[in-house]
């Protein structure tokens, strides 16, 4: 298989999901709970709905996939609520934490849950052959995140917030870390929700789907399930905060471009999941790539996103010291993603 071509898809996934919050600038006089609400629309139903549809073939139905593997739907909406909780839960350990410890913790516990636990379950030795790389692959690629995460410790001391506030507003060590292992571990049910979903995607295949794309149909499953939980926090926090009546109060003209703003950022999150699916289309499927994808996703997503912060100059006036750091965090991201072909 073309590994090369299989990280490529990945890589532009990943660079997809990167510029998928800069749209939010974009939209006026709407809420945060109402901006994400109508992208979620888009995100987690509308446009994974016309991935899965395209990725049908000819005289087969989504209907026909989803009534065949029965069984296995519930459990993979409930693993997308999980994940949906996480993205949650998330939010509440950089209150606790700040950006730079919350998001190493919560982010690498994901990689490595969602990475690890299913090799395991398939019953590959961690310690051992494949099993080891895939083990080594994925602590570099955490350490990784977590250089990252002390860069930008040194660029939150450096530059605070725009409103001169504390990179964590309530912080608490013990509290922070329960709760960014938690989010971790709920955020990597999107994971394991797509390796429970294996029997849509292999099904796919049997009705004459491209392996390219068979992965799509089982992402809408997951993502409904995510969509409930985030729909439901949004339209209660419309309630709490008086805010549902915005989405109609303003003109037709700023009601327009808000949706536009919310469907491209609702594609641009869409384009790492299906960067995904057609990149570990390209690695066999009994390979260390393979069982390492959802890894090599999580890690690009922080490098790819710190380097947009760069270009966006976000990192301008930083020290040496600072940017050097940020920079090795992205060379051993790099290297984790290429560990495994260079370690067979």
């Amino acid at each position: 298989m073309n590994t090369t071509i299989g990280l490529s898809l990945i890589a532009l996934g990943a660079i997809g999901h990167a510029n998928s919050y800069m749209p939010i600038k974009k939209v006026n006089t709407w809420s945060w709970e109402s901006f994400w609400l109508i992208q979620g629309l888009f995100a987690w139903l509308l446009f994974p709905y016309i991935g899965a549809v395209i990725a049908m073939p000819t005289g087969s139905s989504l209907i026909e996939l989803y009534l065949v593997n029965s069984s296995v739907i519930p459990k993979i909406i409930l693993l997308g609520a999980g994940w949906g909780i996480g993205g949650l839960i998330f939010g509440l350990s950089l209150r606790y934490l700040g950006v730079a410890v919350g998001q190493s913790i919560a982010l690498g516990t994901c990689s490595a849950f969602a990475t690890l636990l299913p090799a395991v379950m398939m019953g590959n030795k961690l310690f051992t052959g494949n099993g080891l790389i895939l083990l080594i692959a994925v602590s570099i690629g955490i350490a990784g995140i977590w250089v990252i995460g002390y860069a930008i410790s040194l660029k939150s001391k450096k530059k605070p917030d725009a409103n001169g506030k504390k990179e964590a507003e309530d912080f608490s060590f013990g509290q922070g870390v329960f709760i960014a292992i938690l989010a971790g571990l709920m955020s990597a049910c999107f994971g394991l929700g797509l390796v429970t979903a294996e029997p849509i995607r292999l099904s796919a295949i049997a009705m004459g789907a491209t392996p390219l794309l068979a992965g799509l149909p089982s992402i809408l499953i997951v993502t409904i399930g995510g969509f409930i939980v985030n729909a439901l926090y949004s339209i209660s926090q419309n309630i709490a905060h008086k805010t549902g009546s915005e989405y109609f109060k303003v003109t037709f003209g700023t009601l327009s471009k808000n949706v536009f703003y919310c469907a491209v950022a609702g594609g641009f999150w869409y384009a790492q999941f299906v960067g995904l699916t057609m990149g570990k289309s390209f690695f066999a499927e009994d390979s260390v790539m393979f069982a390492f994808s959802w890894s090599i996703l999580m890690v690009l997503n922080v490098a790819f996103t710190t380097l947009l912060a760069v270009i966006l100059k976000e990192w301008k006036g930083l020290g040496t010291k600072t940017i050097f750091i940020m920079a090795l965090g992205i060379l051993i991201i790099i290297f984790s993603v290429i560990f495994p072909e260079l370690a067979l």
